[in-house]
């Protein structure tokens, strides 16, 4: 019998009773997303460190400071560093240049479009407004809220258009009629710290209302050399009110206002679309997320953490649909709020979006693939001034995909192999993908400069990885690191599979890939266990914190070059020496891909639900990386716990029956329309 999907995501929608920073809810449609507090809208504004802001943020909402709009990279000062025979420059050493080193990371960055809140003439506080009631109607894409303030109900439906970046409101109070209440539109300068917002520079900005009639207006914001529009379409008429110079009132003529607004990059303006049809799109569009593609359900189960691994699955993948499946790799804190100013990672592309591929929904990814080959060119730019063949991908980018300057950042190399990754992924659950072919240029450039990367140890007639590198366990040193575990065998993974898939292509592979791939060196080993790289034998004893990316290899490449009695030991030498206390929010369901490919999926459930503060999940269903005060929520976390799920449930390459790993004790695994992992 069919899983009644809608009656099982309904069971997990958010139910708010107060004001909470933790329980702030989102719409959004993937390249564009606004941020929540009881209320329904913005109206709340005081920031509490390590809570969640409120934010309106999209894929192309990036801002510049004055004079930073082009990037000074030349006048940047390379550390060199030996690799092999040749000497390679890296922007890893800010000593004597912080000024400069600081703005090449800074910007551009990601900056809140605008707050849309609630506007009292006594202003609103948090405590005066209670009988709460909000719901975010998961299986719709629509937030209700209800609540009370100065003695009158107020009822509030927000959801955002899943085509456009429009968001659509329906607002209902006596308070109108007296105009005890508004709808406020508020333009910030931008920021690039949490908030994406600076209410200090009103003069460093511009704003003004370029069209008004009874039942529209459009507003204009200009700051330096960026410009977008706001467009607001009423069902009812409204006056509108300046109050400074960013600050908006709307009040409408009747009890209700039912209205959409939509924002536009750039000085154009686009019409919003009108209310009821955009609700009617945002419904439909949810409701197809969930009916279509692969689904878990295990509230069936007996075991007393089976609730609560549902709420966070369903959860998670709502989050990850309406922040991590736009044109663009997402954030780490995808567009609910700033971290690392905003700008994504691309060593964890692969954590925000793989998941939709295993859940059948290759599309939601396939939209940011695009993204590699339009900075392919600058790329092979960035391999050619190292002195490198092929392209080299950045690290910390954003849509210019030009590098971020840091001291361990430029020297990672585990984001290179991403893109063999994703062709795979696409190959297996999507073969007919436009993009596959148009990613033939994309895996040639990656391998060919792989294979230029790699040194050649004459004395052991292998090819080595560092130094200088830094790897996935972020606490080594870049210039006495060698073969760090999982990037050897992440590059011998990406040669066999990139080989088969360029051939597959109709390409002739270069020979020195096959060269490379047949003569990387082995796994380092000691004492019985994986090392994490060739120079730390004391991997687990000084060096048992940060990622434990020894275990990854299996995780999420396979049993490829693995020897299963070295895993098994490694994995239970983590799991007695780890501080894992200390691991982030995606370790654990790694670490669970890892004990579930071998045989032991209590452990894998047990790592899953761990009990540690980066393993947190608030009630609207984020992983707060505790107590970290920057990373109120983490997605990447939630993508590698979806990953881990699907492969639990759905299977791997060889994997036997039903959800092989998961315990047969206590869980009732049901699933529809997963794809198998490799």
């Amino acid at each position: 019998m069919p899983l009644n999907r809608k009656e099982l995501v309904r069971q997990q929608n958010p139910k708010i009773e107060c004001y909470d920073p933790d329980s702030f809810l989102s719409v959004g449609n993937g390249n564009f997303a606004y941020t929540v507090d009881c209320t329904g809208l913005q109206t709340i504004l005081h920031e509490r460190e390590g809570k969640t802001p409120l934010c309106t943020m999209s894929t192309w909402g990036m801002h510049c400071y004055p004079g930073k709009e082009v990037p000074h990279y030349k006048q940047l000062k390379l550390k060199q560093y030996q690799a092999g025979g040749r000497t390679v420059g890296y922007m890893s050493d800010s000593k004597g240049q912080e000024a400069l080193f600081n703005d090449l990371r800074v910007n551009p960055h990601r900056f809140n479009l605008a707050h849309i809140g609630l506007h009292s003439p006594q202003g609103i506080a948090a405590e005066e407004i209670s009988a709460v009631s909000q719901e975010l109607d998961l299986y719709q894409g629509v937030i209700g809220s209800t609540f009370i303030f100065h003695t009158e109900r107020v009822q509030v439906t927000t959801f955002c258009d899943p085509h456009q970046d429009q968001l659509g409101f329906s607002i209902s109070s006596p308070l109108f009629r007296t105009k005890q209440l508004a709808l406020k539109l508020s333009f910030p300068y931008a920021s690039h710290l949490i908030s994406g917002a600076d209410y200090t520079k009103a003069d460093a900005h511009q704003s003004r209302v370029d069209a008004l009639s009874p039942t529209t207006c459009t507003l204009v914001h200009s700051m330096d050399a960026t410009t977008y529009s706001l467009g607001c379409a009423s069902e009812e008429p409204f006056s509108l009110e300046a109050v400074g110079n960013h600050t908006y009132l709307l009040y409408p003529n009747e009890e209700t206002l039912t209205l959409c607004i939509r924002f536009s990059e750039g000085g154009k303006t686009e019409q919003p679309t009108r209310y009821a049809q955009s609700l009617e799109a945002t419904r439909s569009h949810w409701a197809s997320f969930w009916e279509e593609g692969g689904f878990i359900d295990v509230s069936q189960s007996s075991d007393s953490r089976a609730q609560e691994l549902q709420r966070r699955m369903l959860l998670s993948r709502y989050l990850l649909a309406i922040q991590c499946s736009g044109n663009t790799p997402p954030p780490e804190t995808g567009l609910t709020c700033n971290s690392w100013y905003g700008k994504f990672h691309l060593e964890m592309h692969l954590l925000h979006a793989a998941h939709f591929c295993l859940f059948g929904q290759s599309s939601l990814f396939e939209r940011s693939l695009a993204y590699y080959l339009s900075i392919l060119p600058s790329a092979i730019e960035r391999a050619r001034q190292q002195g490198y063949r092929g392209a080299r991908w950045p690290k910390m980018t954003d849509a210019s995909g030009n590098d971020s300057p840091s001291s361990i950042g430029t020297l990672l190399i585990w984001q290179q192999p991403h893109p063999v990754f994703y062709a795979s992924l696409l190959d297996k659950t999507k073969p007919d993908s436009p993009l596959l072919a148009a990613w033939k240029p994309i895996i040639e450039e990656t391998l060919t400069f792989m294979a230029d990367y790699v040194l050649w140890d004459e004395q052991r007639k292998v090819y080595v990885l560092g130094p200088p590198v830094i790897p996935v366990q972020e606490n080594h040193d870049a210039e006495t690191t060698l073969n760090p575990s999982f990037e050897l065998s992440y590059f011998r993974w990406a040669f066999a599979e990139g080989i088969r898939l360029f051939r597959k292509l109709g390409g002739e592979p270069e020979q020195d890939w096959e060269e490379v791939e047949n003569h990387l060196a082995p796994l380092p080993v000691g004492q019985g266990r994986y090392l994490a790289q060739e120079h730390c034998p004391d991997t687990y004893g000084t060096y048992a914190y940060d990622h434990p990316s020894l275990l990854f290899n299996l995780s999420l490449l396979g049993m490829q070059g693995i020897d299963t009695a070295l895993m098994e030991a490694s994995l239970e030498g983590v799991m007695k020496h780890w501080k894992l206390e200390e691991l982030w929010g995606w370790d654990f369901p790694l670490m669970a891909m890892c004990a579930a490919r071998l045989g032991k999926p209590e452990l894998a459930i047990d790592l899953l639900l761990a009990d540690s503060p980066k393993n947190t999940y608030t009630p609207n269903g984020h992983n707060a990386q505790l107590p970290k005060a920057d990373l109120p929520l983490y997605l990447p976390g939630n993508g590698a716990l979806l990953l881990a799920l699907a492969l639990m449930a759905g299977g791997w390459e060889d994997s036997l029956g039903n959800a092989p790993g998961f315990p047969k004790e206590g869980w009732v695994v049901r699933s529809e329309g997963l794809k198998k992992f490799w």
